[in-house]
């Protein structure tokens, strides 16, 4: 049975609920979720909010937001990387891990409804996504990152994106299964990409300054066991600054909300409860009134950044590291090792 996420004395079960439906005024007619009103919007974040919308029970504006990626998807089966509001696009480039994460989303709506009605319907649109991905894919198995539409692919792949896309491609391969449309190919792509996750780092553009590039592999559950717990502690004392959340990048007192909340879904992956648990209580400093989130911290000065900034994702990435942790919902193992449904 699916219930809200509760943690007594860290996250209410209606601050849960007001964090989402701050996320549910900012959807447009058109159904797209911006980052914040008047602000852009990329399909990754906007299935990140839609995927917080059915843990909190607005299943009609999650649907409202697949709907609109839709609308936008271009017949290949990708999508530009940020859109205006009315549709108008603002950044041209095709992002591979942008691109793929649909799958997780829809696979996540199953899990919350069991509307298979509604996995049909956008099941073309996860397949021609998906395609389209692996038509980047290298000789090695990765997958290279970006390009622009009529231009030559990038010639790189990133950790953090490649780590996503792992994640969105088994869940693929579990909306196939579901409608007996089977695509082994996808099986193999996906283990080839996790084995350059776990064995290949240097197959990566380098990005050690990113906190992303830290704990992602962790969070998709792409790295597990002793080498997922090893990589989290390896690095803490790189990011995390006590009390206060996770750094964005090594070199800088900036502490986001979103990475905490991440970096709480990846200790949740590995059954650090404890620390995931810390790491959530942590965002409450960029909490306000309407339950969305401040994007950022400067420390010591407690500045805020980019100044008065409260973004959709944020929100949204609380709401699912609370979900990761109580396990409320019957998609809460969307990120642990078995997420497959029972």
């Amino acid at each position: 049975m699916s219930r809200v996420p509760h943690i007594e004395g860290v996250l209410s079960a209606d601050e849960v609920v007001q964090t989402a439906e701050s996320i549910a005024a900012l959807q447009l007619d058109s159904g797209m979720i911006p980052w914040f009103k008047d602000g852009h919007c990329d399909p990754w974040n906007h299935v990140e909010t839609a995927i917080a919308l059915d843990i909190a029970g607005l299943h009609h504006n999650a649907e409202r937001a697949y709907e609109w990626l839709i609308d936008m998807q271009h017949p290949d089966g990708w999508w530009f990387n940020y859109y205006l509001p009315g549709g108008i696009v603002e950044e041209p480039k095709l992002d591979t891990n942008v691109c793929a994460y649909i799958a997780a989303g829809v696979w996540h709506h199953w899990l919350c409804t069991w509307d298979r009605g509604f996995v049909d319907h956008l099941w073309p649109n996860v397949e021609r996504a998906i395609e389209w991905v692996l038509s980047m894919r290298r000789h090695d198995g990765t997958i290279l990152w970006a390009k622009e539409e009529h231009a030559s692919p990038w010639d790189y792949a990133l950790l953090t994106g490649s780590s996503s896309i792992w994640h969105a491609l088994t869940c693929a391969v579990n909306l196939a299964d579901l409608i007996n449309e089977p695509k082994p190919h996808w099986s193999v792509a996906a283990d080839q990409l996790r084995a350059a996750i776990t064995t290949r780092p240097n197959a990566f553009e380098p990005k050690t300054r990113w906190a992303m590039d830290w704990y992602y592999p962790v969070l998709t559950n792409a790295m597990e066991g002793d080498q997922a717990k090893a990589r989290l502690a390896d690095l803490w004392d790189t990011f995390a600054m006590e009390g206060r959340g996770i750094r964005c990048v090594s070199d800088e007192p900036w502490v986001t909300a979103a990475e905490t909340a991440e970096c709480s879904l990846a200790h949740a992956a590995v059954g650090d409860l404890s620390t995931a648990t810390d790491l959530l209580n942590w965002t409450r400093a960029h909490r306000t009134d309407d339950g969305s989130y401040m994007t950022g911290i400067v420390y010591p000065s407690f500045e805020h950044f980019p100044a008065g900034e409260r973004t959709a994702y944020t929100g949204a990435a609380v709401i699912m590291a609370a979900d990761a942790i109580t396990a409320s919902s019957p998609a809460a193992k969307l990120f642990l090792p078995t997420f497959a449904a029972d």
